[in-house]
Parts: C-alpha cells; structure tokens; sequence
C-alpha cells in the first residue's frame, strides 16, 4: 500500500506543477492514494470549487487543508458537499466540512486526518485530544491513517508524531513551505516528515513575492503578500506500508525543479 502526498500548493504555479506532474508521479510510483494538500491554491490564501475539483481531475482522491482554510469565502457555498476534502478536524464543534476522510480504493480503505497545530497559530481545540478521538474511530475501520498536521512549530510537529507512533501509518507535517530532511520510520511503525515543503514559485519566500516580504522585514510596514512568478517546484513525499497492519516501511521525499529534473 503506497501514500503520495503532495505538500501546499501555491497559486496559479502550484496548480500548475499539480497539473504536469501529478498524474506523472501516480504512473511512476503508483500510489494506492493521492492526497494534496490546497489550502494555499487560490492566489496563496483558499481554495476554490474549480480548483477542488481540478485536483481531483488531475488524480488526487484527497484534499487537505489548513490556517488559510476559510480565506477565500467559495469555502461556505460547497465544503458541504466536498466529500473529498478535509479541513482541520480540530476547529470547534459545529465548523462547516470534515476534519477526515476514508477513502476506499479496491478492497483498502485509507482514514486521511488533517490536524492543525497551537503554537504559534490560531486558537484551536487540542490536535492531540482530536487526534486521539479520530484514530480510534477510524481504527475500528481501518489500521491505514494518514496524518496531515498543519503546524509551525517544528517541536509540537514532532510531538505529534511520537504520540501516534504506532497508531497511524504516516504523520506529516505541513504549513512551513520548506521540505525537510528527516524523514524516517519512528520506533513502532509510523513513517514521519516535519515539512513536506511546497509546491510552487520557486525564486520566493514561502511562495510570495520575495521582495515584498523581504520589504516588510527591512521597514516592519505591512504590504500586500501577492504569488511569485518564475522557476516553479513540487515537493511531496512517498510512503509504502505493510497492507495488512497499516505500518509503514519506506518513506521517501520527492522534489521536482530545475536543479531535481523529473525522471519517469
């Protein structure tokens, strides 16, 4: 059983590396899921239902999201009935949409989580005490769970990933927009990454314009964030699990740009 996750897609360049390179990637590796996370995808800040379903098209069975989740506000009109979407399952009771999905591919049906992290975000419910009333639920279903945690701190991403060591098959994190390099398999069988990273302007700062944000550092006066142009990336990762126990046993990055050209 093989996960393909594709981390925070930004802009009209992200969309655009979806569109190339994800039904490239699913005929290398043959994933038996693809998930994708959007939260990013409509102009840096939302997602839309065109691009929803443009993800789906493109051969994603499951989309992710996070802080920018309610941003651009098409959310309200079709989250509803967005069967293939979760938003952070830790927002207060009664939010619109679902905090997880279970997808059924041939005879294994796969629970995706997407969790969104205290420090330094928002003002949530507790990921973890959601986390621990959504694996169980799911587990009763199926021993295959992956975990989209949408944090900025690198600590709490990590904690998150030792308190479900052993429960879950995957727990990535996502929201930095920079890939990291520690992925591996914890102790009892969960495959970990902190940062996926993103998928979008290459020449950027987290995606926008680098001089604008580089102008709010050199002046501390706010500016208006807008999606780089030019050199574009995907960052995504690859988990294989045991199909019977839902442990993982290999996880490896994937980096597609100009300088980590894609080979079929």
């Amino acid at each position: 059983m093989k996960i393909l996750f594709v981390g925070d897609v930004v802009g009209s360049p992200g969309r655009a590396m979806i569109r190339e390179y994800l039904p490239k990637l699913k005929r290398k590796y043959r994933p038996t899921i693809t998930i994708v996370n959007g939260e990013n995808a409509a102009g840096g800040k939302g997602i839309t239902e065109k691009i929803y379903k443009s993800f789906l098209e493109s051969g994603a069975q499951a989309i992710t999201l996070g802080n920018h989740t309610w941003d651009n506000k098409e959310i309200f009109e079709f989250i509803g009935e967005a069967n293939w979407m979760a938003r952070p399952a830790n927002y207060p009771e009664g939010t619109p949409g679902s905090g997880y999905i279970i997808v059924k591919v041939n005879d294994i049906e796969v629970g995706v989580i997407n969790l969104m992290g205290r420090t330094f975000m928002p003002p949530n419910d507790s990921p973890f005490q959601k986390a621990e009333e959504l694996v169980e639920k799911i587990r009763e279903r199926t021993p295959h769970i992956f975990v989209d945690f949408h944090a900025e701190a690198t600590s709490e991403k990590q904690a998150m990933g030792w308190f479900l060591d052993g429960r879950v098959t995957a727990v990535v994190g996502t929201h930095t927009h920079v890939q990291t390099a520690d992925e591996r398999i914890l102790p009892e069988g969960t495959a970990y990454l902190t940062d996926v990273g993103m998928t979008g302007p290459m020449d950027s700062i987290i995606g926008m314009n680098k001089d604008v944000v580089l102008s709010t550092f050199l002046t501390n006066l706010p500016a208006r964030f807008e999606v780089a142009k030019g050199r574009e990336q995907l960052n995504g990762v690859l988990i294989e699990a045991d199909p019977k126990t839902g442990k993982a046993i290999h996880i490896e990055r994937i980096r597609i740009s100009e300088e980590h050209p894609f080979y079929s």
